[in-house]
């Protein structure tokens, strides 16, 4: 019966109730409880009498009282009740709770032995039980997790409707980041229950973790089916905190205590949120409650110094982690928080000894052993140093990566320094990948992540152009974005919101260089339009809580749009006064109004309006379905006959439709934007002026655009066009700097140009790719070294050639010329 009463629907239980009383008490309580239906489910366990003791005691806890819980406990303990293991560990775990780790070890250390001593006679849910105890002894003990997951997995091969069993499981693989396994387990149980609350809140932090979808929707229905799940709250709290919305935050932590007002993790939101909010009085009272709770709270300022990193406050969370440990010094959260964030500043030698310290603790940590491995591979890097960066990169990409990064890098520090009025302190450090999974590790301790940088303020990582198929990123884009952080979030203290820092590292890509940053697509025209896409007073949600896939990518261009129509109608000063009021500690409500005179819901509509403006041909043009699956319209109609004229080899007709489609929506220049058929059919024609200006319509706006690019440097090589290739060289050189003959063209244009600087650095380039002709090379930097008027790096450059190969005519030529220059020019 038992079985068969786990998979009933809760929407039938009052129905049913009655006879679930007559035949099974306890299968009546737990499916109260998985309703969340606690106080009646209590009252359930009371009236069963005296041997539903642990399920009572248990369901006290859930309901945060604590103490008629403990008396429950300790009853169905002393008396050996049904379930009393469940109660024993249960006991430990309160214990544990209050910061008596002594007396919850001893406990667990109790029942675990006698579970390894005679394991067959115990029932699912007393290995559960087991399993639970030894998580209590983790600390240090590799075994102890082998050992949980063994006891979970056995309770539920003993009762495969014991889906505490494979929740429980789940939780564990999710804690120690191996979300893959912990999916399949949550899975395994909405399989058999489709309405489980807890499995749907394993699958929405598994959302959130693996950043597989939407995570919000999942947390919502978990709570719609147990409106009392504590842990489910307490998401979706964070998932309001990560979003600054401070009061949504508030709401969903006040939801939490109404169920159990002894939630340490509750209580240790709400500081979180009032510490975030500067909120003096209302930090001191929480932390007081949390005191009462538990004398030493290492946990409350564990969770303050995540709040601080999710904010980006990443100093701040050093300081708040470290207090964290002061009051435990073995609390893997407090030390794996303080070790990465110790590592996000730079402070690489001090976080690898605290991860160090955590993996010793707990083996299993996937973040930490990622991040150790990862960290013995940066030690193989090179470093190279100038008075702004640092620049570690794999050595044998370090040579030509920094040939073109410092330069970049240098005027972008001018470029942002000048607009924001801010210079950040100290050396700024600038790490490259290889490998995407490395640059993962670096960011987010697992494999995965689907960014191409990221900045922690005065540290940046990033992928190299090799990581990443060619034509996918731009690597001079990507670095100038992560600079650029590095001001917006200095200039303000670590406090400007999400969108907006992110907003203005776009648009500022779109200052560097002509074609750099995102532009418009029909994606965001049609989602723009159907109103799938946030107004700016919610626009951080759709960083941190998107509800589609490709969410997450809009909000970055919408984002940029912001800031560029803030600059373009009050001025460039109203951004700079902007980051100094979060600085002060305003909210973004309080910044509109003090800095731009609007209410949010002014600025809403300020910014609806500039967009339907700008955009108002494309938005007329492109349509989409509710869901924003199907595009449709006049561009898009246009758009599909002239793929289907050119299918037809109807060349007349394809233009007529592409020109059409162009004039609609004359901004758009992505992956198969009509420019790019347009300027085909002129090369067909021959027509080869008018396939450049379609041509560059792409190039000069899609920053990617390898082929075109390509196209683009054969007309106007063609055209003996020499002056116009070099900006397009420049480019495919931003998407992809591994081609050598690419850099000598450059090279020889500069050159001729007697631009040296240009010259030297293509000719270094070239050197640091190990070209087929290595001696020719450095041949050819020697030359462009005298030219410049560093003669002594050119001799010097030129006797290591003539090491390798001493009968190197050209070589022993110039170095004869350098020195009779240098004899004619001495007095």
């Amino acid at each position: 019966m038992r079985r068969l009463v786990a998979l009933v629907s809760l929407v039938a239980l009052p129905a049913c109730l009655g006879a679930w009383q007559d035949t099974d008490p306890r299968a009546t309580v737990r499916a109260l409880v998985d309703a969340g239906k606690l106080d009646e489910a209590i009252a359930a366990a009371r009236t069963a009498g005296p041997d539903l003791a642990s399920v009572l005691g248990e369901t006290l806890v859930l309901r945060g009282r604590l103490a008629a819980a403990d008396s429950a406990l300790r009853d169905a303990v002393a008396r050996q009740a049904p379930g009393w293991r469940s109660a024993a560990v249960a006991l430990a775990e309160l214990a544990e709770r209050r910061g008596d780790h002594d007396d919850a070890t001893r406990r667990a250390r109790a029942l675990t032995s006698a579970y390894e001593q005679s394991a067959s006679g115990w029932s699912s849910t007393d290995r559960v039980a087991a399993g639970r105890a030894y998580l209590l002894q983790t600390r240090g003990n590799a075994g102890a997790v082998r050992s949980a997951l063994a006891a979970f997995d056995a309770a539920y091969a003993a009762d495969p409707n014991n889906f505490d069993a494979r929740l429980r499981a789940g939780e564990l693989f999710l804690d120690k980041y191996n979300w893959p396994d912990a999916k399949t387990s949550f899975e395994e149980v909405l399989r058999k229950a489709p309405d489980n609350a807890r499995a749907l809140l394993g699958l929405s932090r598994v959302a959130s973790f693996s950043g597989d979808g939407p995570a919000t929707p999942l947390l919502r229905k978990s709570l719609e089916k147990n409106p009392s799940l504590v842990p489910a709250h307490l998401a979706l709290a964070r998932l309001h905190l990560s979003a600054e919305a401070y009061d949504s935050a508030t709401m969903a932590v006040r939801a939490a205590l109404a169920v159990d007002s002894s939630s340490i993790g509750a209580w240790s939101l709400l500081g979180a949120i009032a510490w975030l909010q500067r909120d003096q009085n209302q930090f001191v009272q929480v932390r007081e409650a949390v005191k009462r709770l538990n004398p030493r709270p290492a946990e409350f300022y564990a969770e303050l110094a995540e709040a601080a990193v999710g904010h980006r406050r990443y100093a701040d969370g050093i300081t708040l982690a470290r207090e964290a440990l002061t009051l435990d010094s073995t609390s893997l959260r407090a030390l794996g928080l303080l070790g990465n964030n110790e590592l996000r500043t730079g402070q690489i030698e001090q976080g690898r000894a605290r991860i160090e310290r955590a993996f010793a603790i707990d083996p299993f940590n996937l973040w930490h052993k990622n991040t150790l491995d990862l960290l013995d591979q940066l030690k193989t890097f090179t470093t190279i140093e100038t008075p702004r960066f640092r620049i570690i990169a794999p050595p044998e990409e370090s040579g030509l990566l920094a040939a073109y990064l410092v330069p970049l890098l240098d005027e972008a520090y001018d470029s942002l320094a000048a607009r924001y009025h801010y210079k950040p302190q100290g050396p700024i450090r600038i790490e490259l990948y290889k490998a995407h999974a490395d640059f993962s590790v670096r960011t987010m301790g697992i494999a995965g992540l689907g960014a191409l940088g990221v900045s922690f303020g005065n540290l940046l990582a990033m992928d190299s152009p090799s990581a990443r198929p060619r034509g996918e990123f731009n690597w001079g884009s990507t670095a100038w974005h992560e600079l650029a952080h590095a001001f917006t979030l200095g200039s303000s203290d670590h406090r400007v919101p999400r969108w907006l820092s992110e907003g203005l590292s776009v648009l500022e890509e779109r200052r560097a260089r002509v074609g750099w940053g995102a532009g418009p697509t029909a994606e965001f025209i049609a989602a723009y339009g159907s109103g799938r896409l946030r107004p700016v007073s919610q626009l951080n949600d759709g960083f941190v809580r998107p509800r589609y896939a490709g969410e997450v990518q809009l909000s970055y261009y919408e984002a940029s749009l912001v800031a560029e129509m803030i600059e373009r109608e009050m001025g460039p000063k109203a951004i700079v006064d902007m980051l100094a009021a979060y600085k002060d500690g305003l909210t973004s409500p309080a910044v509109f109004a003090r800095v731009l005179k609007l209410t949010p819901a002014q600025l809403d509509a300020k910014f609806d309006a500039w967009v339907k403006a700008r955009f108002a041909s494309p938005l007329r043009a492109i349509t989409a379905t509710d869901s924003g699956k199907v595009l449709g319209g006049e561009f898009v109609q246009a758009m599909r006959s002239g793929a289907e004229y050119l299918s037809r080899k109807q060349a007349d007709s394809a233009r007529a439709a592409l020109e059409r489609a162009e004039a609609l929506f004359p901004d758009y220049a992505g992956a198969n934007a009509p420019a790019q058929y347009l300027a085909g059919l002129a090369m067909e024609r021959g027509d080869l002026k008018e396939a450049l200006a379609q041509i560059t319509r792409v190039t000069t706006r899609y920053e990617t655009a390898w082929d075109a690019n390509v196209m683009e440097l054969q007309l106007r090589e063609k055209l003996g066009d020499t002056l116009g290739t070099r900006p397009v060289l420049e480019r495919l050189l931003w998407i992809s700097p591994y081609d050598v003959e690419l850099h000598g063209k450059l090279a020889e244009l500069a050159t001729r140009a007697a631009d040296h600087k240009t010259a030297l650095r293509e000719r270094r380039a070239i050197v640091a790719l190990n070209p087929p002709d290595p001696i020719d090379a450095r041949y050819q930097l020697a030359r462009a070294l005298a030219a410049s008027g560093d003669v002594a790096s050119a001799r010097r450059e030129l006797l290591a050639v003539l090491e390798q190969a001493p009968s190197f005519e050209k070589g022993q030529a110039l170095l004869l010329e350098l020195r009779a220059a240098q004899v004619k020019s001495t007095p």
